[in-house]
């Protein structure tokens, strides 16, 4: 990671970033590619069975994104039942192709939300440790992982409990209802082999602009250059740069 700060005049403020290496100079613009749907009405049917509960064992497919509750799966649990909640768990599956385009490009994929832990394979192996937390977005980068020339697999494994006691505590012990599913969209990105991952700003009253920026997979020394525009798009002063060393990830 490396920061940025410069001194400005109190506008309303937009930011924008490139980076160029010697081997790397033309940017190449992140692309998706869903496996599911990107809500109720797009619903993707995935393969899937349930452990416990309501058509436990069942082989059948599930619309994606969805809750297996709402599709006659598994238990309706409240967030405080006595006794407990059902420890089900969600196996599903799915193939996908990778498009043409992607190649020499990372691919990840990427999950909006799961309730609530989950362990994703691609082709039979481990894509990364298992995810735990059902309400923000994580991922795992599976370039090495699949056949980009033909089918690949996906499976995910989904427990409805937590196995961290703070996760469950804090997610699941509460007033509400509480689900088991892949309840949010599920896509692949396409990022170049190195690119600029995330951009956070801190622009403070006093008119101090900082930015901190995160790479990946950075192998050999950048430029990064910023630029700074009014609400408008206009440029504000003149672009502002720094040399980042190679190795940076």
């Amino acid at each position: 990671m490396d920061s940025l700060t410069r001194r400005l005049s109190l506008v309303p403020l937009a930011t924008g970033f490139t980076l160029a290496t010697a081997s790397f100079a033309h940017a190449v613009e992140t692309e998706v590619k869903y496996l599911s749907g990107q809500g109720p009405s797009t619903a993707v049917p995935w393969e899937f069975s349930v452990t416990k509960g309501r058509r436990a064992g069942e082989q059948t497919t599930i619309p994606v994104p969805s809750n297996w509750e709402q599709h006659g799966f598994g238990s309706y649990d409240y967030g405080e039942t006595p006794g407990g909640k059902s420890d089900e768990h969600g196996h599903y599956k799915t193939r996908f192709t990778i498009p043409e385009n992607w190649k020499g490009r990372r691919i990840r994929i990427v999950f909006d939300g799961v309730m609530t832990d989950a362990e994703v394979r691609v082709n039979g192996k481990s894509a990364g440790p298992v995810h735990q937390g059902g309400f923000y977005r994580f991922r795992h980068d599976i370039t090495k992982l699949i056949n980009p020339g033909g089918e690949n697999t996906l499976e995910v494994d989904v427990s409805k409990r937590s196995a961290d006691v703070l996760t469950e505590r804090a997610e699941r012990d509460a007033d509400y209802w509480v689900f088991g599913g892949i309840f949010r969209p599920v896509f692949l990105e396409a990022v170049p082999d190195r690119s600029i991952e995330q951009v956070s700003v801190n622009a403070t009253a006093d008119g101090v602009f900082k930015a901190n920026v995160d790479f990946g997979n950075l192998r050999e020394s950048a430029m990064l250059e910023g630029r700074i525009h009014d609400a408008d798009g206009k440029p504000v002063g003149e672009p502002f740069t720094a040399e980042i060393p190679g190795g940076v990830m």
